[in-house]
């Protein structure tokens, strides 16, 4: 396609050529209301004249007779620019005048009418045509009294030319501001279209420009390339996750494979082998638990588990988990104490905001007491709590560990990444992971913060009847 076909096939070209058209139509009109105007007004300037000279020599008539009226009209008919008047006999014989010749049967006429004469002051004879009145006087005298047209059709004439050059102009100005601004808005749409080529390629680090103008395309703009951002974490993400699954899985499915080898080669009675079995089910069990956190965090990533959204309140869930993990914590002498004393209303997803504080307890337990002398000669103590902020509903967990670095918080949210201090303990590194993909499902987001001693992680909702999430 020619640049030119292409020009002409854009929605801007089209939009402009029917406003221009509704445009060009309205100026028509305009000028054509204008001319009939104008041509009215004149009209009636000269018929209001008329009457006005056939008044003053019907009075003459009246005052003179017949001969008062030629002389009077025969003064008037001499006068340079003067208006047209015959005097006729009932036989239609002029008296007095300039009127050279009328059309047929015109002073059989009465009121007002347009004809066709000829002056006899002319000398090249030429046919005028006349606004006239035909006024019959007693005795049968006939006085016509009119007024020459020229002025009025060249008014005319100049009022429709102006329009057609008028009109020719915004043709012209119009189509051409078309091109124009079909070509800046066809500029920008073929760079959108060539940024789009190249993500389709396979670039996901390219974005629309933005001219900052602030214009729906700079709103569309902006927009898409929001989306395209989304797009290329996730994008990021789901590359982080598959070379995580190879490496971080490899290891116990290769420890599960070595187990069993060993308990075909080693083992002598059924006891050894019951031991094999019991430490691959447990290996196993180890691996669907890593399993199933992907498939939650694929789930809230996706946005899937909006279907299933309800009202709940979660200070009775911050109750229930800490009930569930009490037990544990007792056993690792660590206290346990949640603070819900008030309803927190949330609209979501009622299991996988539970799954998110279990995680972030049963994280509080691991690592923040590892077994060590009590930080700062005081016992391990995890609090749980579930408060109102405004309009937001916080779940935090803050434990009396060691916590971790700021420098490492942000590392910390990711698939599979475990810190230095947490390796030698059991678990996927997906904990923090789930929690934060769940807040985003809500609208919300999870902070992690510094209990001195200790971390504080908080997960933060839209309070019900708020703002709906968007992420």
């Amino acid at each position: 396609m020619t640049a030119l076909g292409k020009l002409l096939r854009t929605t801007a070209f089209k939009l402009t050529l029917v406003y221009l058209t509704v445009f060009a139509l309205f100026a028509v009109f305009l000028l054509g209301y204008f001319a009939w105007n104008t041509r009215r007004l004149i009209t009636e300037q000269i018929t209001q004249t008329v009457d006005a000279e056939i008044t003053g020599l019907a009075e003459q008539y009246r005052q003179g007779g017949i001969r008062r009226l030629v002389f009077v009209v025969d003064a008037r008919s001499r006068r340079p620019g003067s208006s047209l008047y015959l005097v006729t006999t009932r036989a239609g014989e002029g008296l007095a005048g300039n009127v050279g010749s009328l059309s047929t049967g015109i002073l059989e006429t009465s009121g007002w009418t347009e004809t066709a004469y000829r002056r006899l002051d002319d000398p090249d004879g030429a046919e005028h045509h006349a606004l006239i009145r035909v006024f019959q006087l007693p005795a049968g005298f006939r006085l016509l009294v009119g007024r020459d047209l020229e002025e009025r059709e060249r008014l005319h004439d100049i009022v429709i030319a102006a329009g057609r050059w008028s009109l020719a102009v915004v043709i012209v100005l119009g189509v051409a501001g078309g091109f124009f601004v079909t070509r800046r808005v066809l500029k920008r749409v073929d760079a959108m279209t060539e940024t789009t080529r190249q993500i389709m390629d396979g670039d996901l680090t390219g974005r629309l420009p933005v001219a900052g103008t602030g214009d729906e395309l700079d709103r569309l703009a902006t927009n898409l390339n929001a989306m395209l951002e989304r797009i290329e974490a996730l994008m990021h993400g789901l590359k982080e996750v598959s070379d995580n699954i190879a490496h971080d899985l490899k290891t116990p499915l290769t420890r599960l494979r070595n187990r069993c080898e060993e308990a075909l080669r080693l083992a002598e009675d059924e006891s050894q082998y019951r031991a094999a079995l019991e430490s691959t089910i447990e290996e196993s069990e180890a691996l669907i638990r890593t399993f199933n956190a992907l498939l939650m965090i694929a789930r809230a990533e996706s946005g899937q588990a909006r279907d299933g959204m309800t009202e709940f309140d979660a200070a009775e869930i911050a109750r229930g988990v800490g009930e569930l993990y009490e037990p544990l914590a007792d056993e690792k002498g660590i206290h346990l104490k949640v603070e819900a004393p008030a309803a927190a209303p949330v609209h979501g997803n009622r299991e996988l905001v539970s799954q998110a504080l279990a995680n972030l307890v049963d994280n509080a337990i691991k690592y923040g007491a590892t077994g060590g002398p009590p930080l700062n000669g005081a016992a391990a103590e995890i609090l749980v709590t579930a408060a109102g902020e405004g309009d937001r509903i916080l779940l935090a967990v803050a434990d009396s560990g060691r916590g971790i670095p700021a420098a490492d918080r942000g590392r910390a949210v990711e698939r599979f990444v475990r810190l230095e201090q947490s390796r030698s303990l059991p678990g996927s590194g997906l904990g923090l992971s789930l929690a934060s993909a769940v807040a985003r499902l809500h609208g919300g987001e999870l902070k992690l913060e510094d209990n001195h001693p200790g971390l504080k992680t908080v997960i933060l909702l839209p309070r019900s009847g708020s703002a709906p999430p968007t992420a």
